[in-house]
């Protein structure tokens, strides 16, 4: 699933005259909202040197806790597996249209005065910071962000497999996609909107495989 997604992702967002207009109407109404914090935040994580390595860390090996938590659930929490693994394939099955339809270039390339924080400080080495289109890269795909979207399934997907035996417990998590929320704005990868596109992802994902149960139960009572 991983693989495919990251084929399909990487087909995607090579329109860079719509992903620039579609960055431009963004900010617009985030303006009207007065939520164009981007800028701001940006220049806060530049004045404070010591908390910009800790950004990249957490920026780039969210990966190893999505993989930690879907893990943990299979082994510890097997009867909720299987809703928090569809919760993630309607995850990526949504999102992938999103894509297509509404390439968005990321405040790092939009706005200028933002300083691209990854590319500067990449532990991984990987030219963050290139806009050269045969890179592979989808590079126009701010909305919705998915850095936050996998984060707000791993508190979710802990939260579910928490909250009956541990409902305290289960509340921790959600800190995590807090976390990782702030780090896309510090760093210049995301709008605040881009947050808002996750959330919605998320909520509509869950709604999704709810039905999808009930419809599953109905079908098994009727037979």
């Amino acid at each position: 699933m991983i693989l495919s997604f990251s084929w399909l992702h990487a087909a995607a967002g090579k329109d860079v005259a719509a992903a620039t207009a579609n960055a431009l109407t963004l900010q617009s109404i985030e303006r009207v909202l007065h939520l164009d914090i981007e800028l701001a935040a940006s220049q806060w994580l530049s004045a404070h040197p010591a908390l910009i390595q800790p950004a990249v860390y957490y920026y780039r090996l969210y990966y190893i806790v999505i993989i930690g938590v879907l893990v943990w659930v299979f082994v510890r929490h097997a009867e909720t597996y299987v809703r928090v693994r569809r919760t993630l394939i309607v995850m990526v099955l949504l999102v992938l249209p999103v894509f297509w339809a509404l390439p968005m270039s990321p405040p790092r390339f939009a706005l200028p005065g933002i300083v691209d924080i990854i590319a500067e400080h990449d532990i991984l080495g990987s030219g963050h910071a290139t806009r050269d289109l045969s890179s592979g890269r989808n590079l126009f795909s701010a909305m919705p962000s998915m850095h936050v979207g996998w984060s707000l399934w791993c508190g979710y997907a802990a939260w579910f497999a928490l909250r009956g035996s541990h409902p305290r417990l289960a509340l921790l998590p959600w800190i995590f996609p807090l976390g990782m929320a702030a780090v896309v704005l510090i760093t210049g990868n995301h709008y605040v909107l881009d947050i808002a596109g996750s959330v919605t992802l998320l909520l509509i994902s869950i709604a999704v495989v709810s039905a999808w149960g009930r419809l599953a139960g109905g079908r098994r009572t009727v037979t």
